[in-house]
């Protein structure tokens, strides 16, 4: 019998998506961005995870931390802008309770003579930690090192050199659709010939050479077609291949998915990611950012409107089919289907979803 989709309600009802996310992001390591885009002390960027507030900065010593956008003192936000630049302290907007970079209590007005400890009162810390210029989080309070989740990527992808790559262009969609949606549609391209005519022209959408689905991850390569160098609207290279690519990684694109929220596109001389962030069961932000090599944004003339273009006219075309599909399965005719042999990355996804979600209650639960 083929792998089923999974019950409408994985999609449709709140309060199984508010669980998911709990369970499924914030017990996992999530990507909150990248390293160079706070590269000074003080430097930070808000992100918004189950519910949560996380401000993002680079401390004193050039450390990433991660807090809770949380004051000690009365619980206020520290800050509302989702990006700038802390001066030497965080100071909240409310008392003028003031913090250090590495989220020590500096300073707070008028608490003389209550038996008050300023050590006490830090700001709540997340878990942070750095892959090859990825920021990773975890909400959980002694999480297995990323490493362990990350399993075999790290030493798969170190011929790119992320670390080295930087931001050459960002943009933020908002699409009305449900988050698991979106990754399974980035993980197969039997869609391509319908839905991308400019993208089916440049690769084989039956060549993927995916590896078996994991737990932590899934993906694989896919090769251009004909003379095809990489993907922009001709399949035509305007920059430098990446530094320490080998013939065969010059000749395809890695397209994977990292749980719970990195999807990763590693192209011959650009990288691609996309963030996505749950805001509702039906709509999820999703950030899109490209990245090139440093020499290569450093140049005089640097474009990178090629790749840009491509794939914002690609995200755009997934983004409608993604939200037919949250429409379609919102009606009561929808009924889980069979996946193709094809979908192997899908069912194993879908398997995972499974077995992250809550729990049946009891008939002994149910009566209570």
């Amino acid at each position: 019998m083929p792998s089923k989709t999974l019950p409408a309600r994985y999609y449709t009802d709140p309060g199984w998506f508010q669980d998911e996310v709990e369970r499924f992001f914030a017990r996992r390591w999530f990507c909150a961005g990248r390293a160079d885009v706070i590269p000074h002390a003080g430097d930070y960027f808000l992100r918004d995870l189950a519910g949560e507030s996380l401000i993002v900065v680079r401390d004193s010593d050039s450390t990433i931390r991660a807090f809770y956008n949380v004051c000690r003192h009365r619980g206020t936000r520290l800050c509302s802008a989702a990006e700038g630049t802390f001066s030497a302290r965080i100071l909240c907007p409310y008392h003028g309770w003031a913090y250090a970079l590495d989220g020590r209590l500096v300073g707070a007005p008028h608490m003389d003579g209550v038996g008050f400890r300023r050590e006490d009162y830090p700001l709540q810390p997340l878990h942070a930690a750095l892959w090859d210029g990825h920021i990773f989080l975890h909400m959980g309070r002694r999480p297995q090192p990323l490493s362990r989740q990350l399993a075999g990527l790290p030493g798969r992808f170190a011929a790119w050199r992320m670390e080295e790559l930087r931001l050459g262009r960002r943009i933020l969609y908002d699409v009305k659709a449900n988050w698991k949606l979106v990754i399974l549609n980035y993980n197969e391209c039997l869609h391509c010939p319908l839905v991308h005519p400019g993208l089916n022209r440049l690769t084989d959408y039956l060549g993927a050479d995916n590896e078996p689905p994991r737990d932590t991850y899934i993906g694989g390569a896919m090769g251009f077609s004909g003379s095809a160098q990489t993907m922009n609207a001709d399949g035509r290279l305007r920059r430098p291949y990446l530094p320490g690519l080998n013939e065969f990684q010059r000749k395809h694109v890695y397209y994977y998915a990292i749980f719970p929220n990195l999807l990763l596109a590693l192209h011959p001389d650009y990288m691609l990611i996309h963030t996505l962030w749950p805001k509702a069961v039906d709509r999820t932000e999703i950030i899109c950012e490209w990245y090139f090599h440093e020499s290569t944004v450093a140049s005089p003339g640097f474009d990178p409107t090629d790749a840009v273009e491509f794939w914002d006219c690609t995200n755009r075309e997934d983004w409608r089919i993604v939200e037919q599909s949250q429409l379609g399965i919102q009606s009561r005719a929808y009924t889980p289907g069979p996946y193709s042999r094809r979908e192997e990355l899908l069912a194993g996804f879908d398997k995972l979803v499974r077995s992250s979600a809550r729990p049946r209650r009891t008939r002994t639960a149910r009566r209570r």
